[in-house]
């Protein structure tokens, strides 16, 4: 639609400081409302069956019965508008739907902010800054609430048959505990599953107070109903009871233990001016060629580095079973199971999300700002990197399993 230069010059009289055109009493804001309500009028035309200011047809007891005034919240403040009734009240507008409030994407505003980690207090006063709207910390909860019926439904959609690699990882994050009304740390677990073509997709999340094979085994069971049916590699960091649970669930899947962390954690134990030597050596471990050689390159670690830091080798041996399936694959699948990346950003993005976040009030609170995170984190591009040749060598590594 064009609107010609000469209806551009008739409203635009008396416009002579910016304020006259976008000021709160400016002709923007003044012929959104008169559009807003033309277009009010317009549905309740349609809705009746005949024009304003004409007779109703004859039989029909239905017919206009003035205006009520309403206050809608936007980006120009407050916007204040006459919206048209019937006289039965079935009138049911779709421009401003009855107990509307809010236009202009401003539900869409407030979950941003609350995306980017603001709190309801934060939010607020954002929103009276910029917007001079006074909004209620109740609304802002209401508007953000609506996020845990998005949430439920991508908890429960329906996943792929087959995941060639899914990550399991966990942090911490301090909740307040509905019973004892005590602060507690509790973990939160993420799911990120690489799929057949290389994509990332964060599979779920789950809050828990304690991890062991029971929980893990419900985690697996809850995949599995999604259409889960086999898992081909299981990175973990020795989540407790997991490998019993996975076992249970997918007989078939191989676990193995996050390189990444085992060497971070590895490397907790040293002195700063050590810790570049000692990450060599630790490189030769899973640098290894085949299982043997990455235990013998162990032993002269330990023999090295035992007098100083006794503590590192023990924790490699006791997630033993679970690092040595890493050199049966081929270093293309290698690199993709230690580097992590994926697993990495996803992490980073949800801790900024949380970090100014002193604890959250329940679990509801904690899992909504997660799930926006992890929603954020979906947008940004979800190929795995040098997958092409990942991907040839699960064809024959795994052949019907990962061709099926």
């Amino acid at each position: 639609m064009t609107i010609s230069k000469e209806l551009l010059d008739e409203l635009l009289k008396g416009c002579e400081r910016p304020e006259d055109l976008l000021g709160d009493a400016g002709l923007m804001k003044e012929l959104k409302i008169r559009l807003m309500e033309r277009m009010l009028g317009a549905e309740l035309t349609a809705h009746l069956g005949y024009e304003d200011g004409k007779d109703a047809p004859p039989g029909q007891s239905n017919r206009r019965s003035g205006t009520a005034s309403k206050r809608l919240k936007g980006q120009d403040g407050e916007v204040p508008i006459s919206v048209p009734r019937d006289r039965d009240g079935s009138f049911e507008p779709e421009l401003v739907k009855k107990g509307q409030t809010r236009i202009d994407g401003m539900d869409d505003k407030i979950i941003g902010l609350y995306a980017a980690g603001l709190t309801v207090r934060d939010i607020r006063a954002h929103l009276e800054d910029v917007y001079g709207l006074q909004v209620s910390p109740d609304l802002i909860s209401r508007v953000t609430d609506a996020v845990l019926d998005e949430v439920r439904e991508w908890q429960t959609r329906a996943l792929e048959r087959m995941y060639p690699i899914v990550i399991f990882d966990a942090l911490r994050v301090k909740i307040r505990d509905a019973d004892s009304r005590m602060v507690k740390n509790k973990a939160v677990y993420v799911a990120l599953g690489v799929n057949r073509d290389g994509l990332r997709e964060v599979l779920g999340l789950w809050i828990a107070d304690n991890e062991g094979a029971k929980f893990w085994l419900s985690v697996m069971t809850e995949l599995k109903n999604r259409g889960v049916q086999d898992v081909l590699i299981a990175v973990v960091d020795g989540l407790k009871g997991f490998p019993e649970a996975i076992t249970a669930a997918f007989p078939q899947a191989a676990v193995q233990t996050c390189i990444v962390h085992l060497v971070r954690h590895s490397l907790n134990f040293c002195a700063w001016k050590d810790r570049k030597a000692v990450a060599v050596d630790l490189r030769a471990i899973y640098g290894a060629v085949t299982a043997e050689q990455a235990a013998a390159q162990l032993d002269v670690f330990e023999a090295k580095w035992a007098g100083k830091y006794a503590s590192i080798a023990p924790a490699w041996r006791r997630a033993w079973q679970e690092v040595i399936p890493f050199f049966a694959f081929d270093p293309a699948i290698r690199k993709i199971i230690y580097t992590t990346n994926a697993i990495e950003s996803l992490n980073r993005v949800i801790r900024k999300s949380i970090k100014t976040r002193g604890s959250f009030p329940t679990d509801d609170a904690a899992t909504k700002l997660i799930y926006l995170a992890i929603r954020n984190f979906e947008k940004d591009g979800r190929n795995v990197r040098e997958w092409f040749a990942a991907r040839n060598q699960f064809s024959i590594m795994f052949d019907e399993r990962f061709n099926a």
